[in-house]
């Protein structure tokens, strides 16, 4: 069997473009490993009818409904490689099948990569976050910290400070911020510390201290810390997928790759902000990208 479609990762980018090529009658496999990069987090937010919903339940629901349409598979599996073939492309799964298929979105995502801080991981998802637009108003007008090494520390800063004007940012031992925008934020009472971060330290999941290389400590009630982000997998490079300056798939409106019948979707392609809803919504758009180039190939 050659599917219409195979897409790879069962995110929100995945399964949206799955719902949307289900109800166009195209036949679709949908392939993920059940990694979801949002795992550790309690609650899901700014996504209308699902504000709050923990990532397991969202995925619940969403494979619910994909799999409602006949002509939607769902294999819970590994992808290897993925190759141009002459009928289309072929996926190569660790099982050691091979799977054809027409055209191939690839909806794999990316990996968080966070400065290594001392006692980080206990407390991220719980009281240190990395999205303020998934997790500001929880911490609203608490004691925050932002540590960020980026050369967009200043602008995650003042988006902060509209949450809490109590607020402590954190350059980690880089020269991120220009002496004017550290002077434009301590002109606001925002407190700018520039030596590196040597621990967060709390208990339970909740940030109580953030300790400084030099001995200082600061009591601080939760914050945002900046990770880099890279592709999860390197299945676009492999195919020779153009890629933009941030390391995503560059695409086109459609989600069309530089590689005819590759597309991507969400994170992977930097859909940005990386939320739940931009990433569904680049889903549904691609999909009807592949829907609108099968229609055409079928009629020619």
């Amino acid at each position: 069997m050659i599917y219409d479609c195979a897409i790879i990762g069962g995110g929100p980018a995945g399964l949206n473009a799955a719902l949307v090529l289900g109800r166009a009658k195209r036949s679709v496999v949908l392939i993920d490993s059940n990694k979801p990069r949002n795992a550790v987090t309690h609650a899901s937010h700014g996504f209308i009818t699902r504000d709050g919903v923990t990532p397991s339940e969202f995925r619940r629901i969403a494979y619910e409904e994909v799999l409602r349409y006949p002509s939607v598979e769902h294999l819970q599996i590994e992808v290897v490689s993925v190759e141009k073939k002459e009928s289309g492309f072929e996926v190569n799964v660790s099982s050691g099948d091979r799977i054809l298929a027409r055209k191939i979105i690839l909806a794999t995502g990316v990996k968080e990569i966070f400065p290594e801080i001392e006692g980080f991981y206990p407390l991220y998802g719980k009281s240190l976050f990395n999205c303020p637009y998934c997790d500001g108003w929880e911490l609203r007008d608490r004691p925050l910290v932002v540590v960020s090494d980026h050369p967009s520390l200043f602008h995650l800063a003042k988006m902060i400070f509209n949450w809490s004007k109590d607020l402590v940012v954190c350059t980690n031992g880089k020269a991120s911020l220009s002496e004017l925008q550290r002077k434009q934020l301590e002109s606001k009472g925002v407190v700018v510390m520039e030596q590196p971060v040597s621990a967060f330290i709390g208990q339970n999941g909740r940030l109580e201290l953030v300790r400084f290389a030099d001995g200082t400590e600061i009591p601080r009630y939760g914050g945002f810390v900046s990770p880099k982000l890279v592709p999860s997998a390197a299945l676009g490079e492999n195919l020779g997928c153009e890629r933009t300056e941030s390391g995503g798939i560059k695409t086109d409106e459609w989600g069309r790759s530089s590689i005819p019948g590759i597309y991507s979707a969400g994170d992977a392609a930097n859909e940005m902000p990386s939320q739940l809803i931009f990433a569904a919504a680049s889903g549904s758009r691609t999909a009807a990208g592949v829907n609108m180039d099968l229609t055409e190939e079928d009629f020619e």
